[in-house]
């Protein structure tokens, strides 16, 4: 009984130490990816350019998401998430916040707690179903967790078609699918694209902002790879 059990605590030590060598070379991938850029030559317009368009770059720490004006002569938002989705409708929006994730953690996962590990598992093998999560914010505050960002006209259009991409199409009278937020205020839709621990949210943010040139990270799996090439 005593062998087995050493055995079984030798086992155990060495799975340990392979998981801890695994999640310790992924951490280390994620930092060099996340440090070589995409668009390096981009730079961010200057105030006085014309037509340029603010936006923001979001994070609550873990997930990052891309803040657009609600009504722009280049993209009226409304027409995709109109505010007759939210709890709330009724408050003045300017902006809404756009992200994407995985549906099983969006929906059914409120806490890290919560997270099980078959839902791991399943997104660890590319099984992960995408969605967009799409909250409506009042005149946005800068801050160290929204950074503003400025792009030109031709950028800021070239954005819009990425994330207009992730949207599967619906006939014209018919609403889009959507699931209610955690607040009165967001609310989740349909979405293409495959979650995987290599496409995850926060890639998601850095290939929507390189699709419109602006300079990121090349494999940005954690906010923070995001975040750090935007200047507060």
């Amino acid at each position: 009984m005593a062998a087995a059990t050493r055995r079984a605590l030798r086992i155990a030590r060495a799975a340990g130490a392979w998981l801890a060598l695994a999640i310790g070379l992924f951490m280390l991938a994620a930092w060099i990816g996340s440090s070589l850029p995409r668009n390096a030559d981009w730079r961010e317009p200057g105030t006085n350019t014309a037509g340029a368009v603010e936006i923001f770059v979001e994070t609550n720490g873990v997930h990052t998401a891309l803040v657009l004006p609600r009504f722009h002569p280049l993209k009226d938002w409304s027409a995709d998430f109109p505010v007759r989705d939210l709890a709330d409708p009724a408050r003045p929006y300017t902006h809404v916040s756009i992200s994407w994730g995985e549906r099983e953690v969006f929906l059914n996962t409120p806490t890290w707690a919560d997270l099980s590990p078959r839902t791991l598992a399943r997104i660890a093998f590319g099984n992960g179903e995408g969605l967009l999560h799409i909250a409506h914010y009042v005149r946005p505050a800068p801050g160290p967790d929204i950074r503003p960002l400025r792009l030109t006209p031709a950028q800021y259009a070239a954005l819009v078609r990425q994330i207009e991409a992730m949207l599967p199409p619906v006939e014209p009278t018919e609403p889009r699918r959507h699931w209610p937020g955690y607040a009165s205020y967001d609310t989740f839709y349909e979405a293409r694209g495959r979650y995987t621990l290599a496409n995850t949210c926060n890639q998601w943010t850095s290939d929507t902002l390189a699709a419109a040139g602006v300079r990121t990270g090349r494999w940005t799996p954690f906010a923070g790879g995001v975040m750090k090439w935007v200047e507060e």
